[in-house]
């Protein structure tokens, strides 16, 4: 509970049905739930059955967030971190859109959310469930990549982009839009020296690109995932081996984009074909290259923005769907920057 809840408005209100197992799921053991919903928002709840009364200045966001979570309690248990992705899409800004009720997860799980079109509405569809974005940077997101030859997904880590880039890439391929998944991530190494890897070309390069295997296995399961990359309809492809290829029919996902010099960001974007489509993902503030060499990424926003086909997406520290100390640190480090 806060120590001092700030003068504001106070409401009652009653969920209903007034179901006991319901209101105990919504609660959660002890009433953690309800705890972290007054120490987020500066709150105060209370409740009697199925009575509810809030107050504090977000106490009309309060019972819109107690309100969605009550209707997610039909299906779902309501965890702390269930609570906090409700938390994240309910305290922002007056005029930013609210994603609708869905269930709440992190950036690597199943997520539901309203949508802003009829695809979105549908959600992308996976071999372990229905992925949704969450936020309106997500669903913009979504949108631009299904209707662009390239997109680019920029912003800090946990906002989503390579995970939701895994999932257009596996909807493409079940529904037949493309032949083969292509994963492509340059293999320089967070200002460490690890020496050669053991291993054949894929074992070399498996531990650059784990992040796209975790969302590839969630989605689609450790064995299909094997199966196709043994067929070679999932091919990992390090940069550094893209020159000369022309990939036609792919989903092609280029992660850590920021860690490129200039001249494999273009090699790599003159490489997609007929029917494919592209996606670059990457945080310019997290550039591993050598100390004057300069990153792709950031030239090539420079240099492909207004080209027809080319569509940018930028993300923000509020976008984070991780633990919330994730977001107040990229926050604390973007003020630094500042």
């Amino acid at each position: 509970m806060p120590d001092s809840i700030p003068p504001g408005a106070s409401r009652e209100f009653s969920l209903e049905p007034p179901d006991n197992e319901r209101l105990a799921n919504l609660c959660g053991p002890l009433d953690e739930n309800l705890r972290l919903i007054e120490s987020r928002l500066g709150v105060e709840v209370r409740r009697r059955g199925s009575v509810f009364r809030v107050q504090g200045q977000k106490a009309a966001v309060a019972e819109s967030l107690l309100g969605e979570l009550f209707r997610l309690t039909r299906t779902e248990d309501i965890t702390p971190e269930a609570v906090h992705l409700a938390l994240r899409d309910h305290d922002r800004p007056v005029d930013e859109p609210a994603p609708a009720a869905g269930r709440a997860a992190s950036d690597a799980a199943v997520v539901d959310a309203a949508a802003t079109d009829e695809q979105a509405d549908t959600g992308l569809r996976t071999l372990r469930g229905t992925i949704r974005a969450r936020g309106a940077n997500q669903r913009e997101y979504l949108k631009r990549v299904r209707q662009n030859d390239l997109t680019f997904g920029v912003g800090p880590a946990g906002t989503g982009k390579t995970y939701l880039a895994v999932a257009c890439a596996v909807e493409a391929l079940q529904s037949d839009r493309v032949r083969r998944i292509v994963l492509v991530r340059p293999a320089v190494e967070a200002g460490e020296r690890l020496g050669f890897l053991p291993g054949d070309l894929t074992q070399k390069v498996d531990p650059y690109l784990r992040p796209m295997y975790d969302a590839l296995y969630e989605m689609m399961g450790f064995d299909r995932v094997a199966k196709l990359i043994e067929r070679n309809v999932i091919e990992v492809a390090p940069l550094a081996f893209m020159r000369g290829r022309s990939l036609n029919d792919s989903f092609i996902i280029l992660d850590e984009a920021q860690n490129t010099t200039i001249e494999q960001m273009k090699m790599f974007l003159t490489r997609i074909g007929f029917g494919s489509r592209a996606v670059v993902t990457g945080d310019p503030t997290q550039t591993d290259l050598p100390p004057g060499k300069p990153s792709g990424l950031r030239h090539a926003i420079d240099v492909l923005h207004g080209v027809h086909g080319v569509a940018f997406q930028f993300f923000e520290a509020r976008d984070v769907v991780r633990h919330p100390l994730v977001q107040r640190i990229v926050q604390a480090y973007e003020a630094r920057d500042t």
